[in-house]
């Protein structure tokens, strides 16, 4: 996990392995003030699940809104209204400038003021680690380099996982993905090209979330896309968005909506077409769509 510089103290909490979430866990129930730096995916599951537990929970997230990279600013704004609806107090474009530690409290300073709480959890991404990688002369860029055969620069070494930065060739990008389904399937293919069966990775990346009480679910890959297409309302329980590029599907992103996920899984990896009418209409069926692509 990414560290906040020179912040010390055991009220300063990261989260990576089950003994930081059992021990976090055990510390939050009613009345518990937490201050939550970061509102991505690590950010908004720590939130939900101490606001399910009583706490009051407080988002400091430096971007215009949750998740505002990934989704834009429309999108981003309805995840908004879900931590306000849930009793979390968000502060959204504030910068951080400093976390500390005072006898039984923790004290966020930011440029537009100060939260004071009893406990802060820090989520603002992970850094690889890929030490091993560059001592021993491996090509590394934002974690190790490999190819879409999970090769590296050396000759039989592979990587897969948080740490690769692969190739895709679906995507023609280099990108270094962050959660536990790319890293399982990556792993595999890994595997199948150390014994001999080339294989390549290609997979459209599929993550998912539980928090604030709705599944939420991506597949893709949204940069350069250049049109978002919305399948229902934004104020509706469930709904889902597909970014376009060039008329083609390239990433999707749903509310309670996996099986229009699984859709656009198989769309993005086929390259087939779908009207806009089509991805809008709720009333035309999206499998049957594609059963008939």
């Amino acid at each position: 996990p990414r560290r906040w510089p020179g912040a010390e103290g055991e009220r300063i909490r990261y989260l990576r392995t089950k003994r930081d979430s059992e021990e976090l866990r055990a510390e939050l129930r009613p009345g518990v003030r937490l201050l939550v730096v970061g509102g991505g995916f690590i950010g908004a599951e720590v939130a939900s699940s101490a606001r399910s537990l009583g706490a009051d929970v407080t988002v400091l997230e430096a971007a215009p809104a949750p998740l505002h990279a990934l989704l834009g600013p429309v999108l981003s704004a309805s995840n908004a209204r879900r931590f306000a609806a849930d009793g979390v107090t968000l502060r959204c474009g504030v910068a951080v400038e400093s976390i500390t530690q005072e006898g039984e409290q923790v004290v966020v300073t930011t440029d537009a003021g100060i939260h004071v709480g009893d406990l802060v959890v820090v989520g603002i991404g992970t850094v690889p680690n890929d030490a091993i990688a560059t001592a021993s002369g491996i090509a590394v860029d934002n974690g190790i380099l490999v190819d879409e055969h999970c090769r590296t620069s050396m000759e039989n070494v592979y990587a897969a996982g948080d740490v690769a930065n692969h190739f895709h060739p679906l995507f023609d990008t280099r990108m270094r993905v962050e959660h536990f389904d790319n890293a399982s399937k990556q792993a595999a293919v890994a595997a199948n090209n150390m014994i001999g069966r080339e294989t390549v990775f290609d997979d459209p990346h599929w993550f998912w979330s539980d928090q604030f009480g709705v599944n939420l679910q991506y597949v893709g890959h949204t940069a350069g896309t250049d049109e978002v297409v919305i399948r229902g309302q934004l104020e509706d329980a469930a709904w889902s968005a597909f970014f376009l590029r060039d008329g083609l599907v390239r990433a999707a992103f749903a509310v309670d909506g996996a099986e229009d996920i699984m859709v656009a899984r198989e769309l993005i990896s086929s390259g087939h077409r779908v009207s806009v009418d089509q991805l809008v209409d709720q009333s035309t069926s999206l499998i049957e769509i594609l059963e008939q692509a």
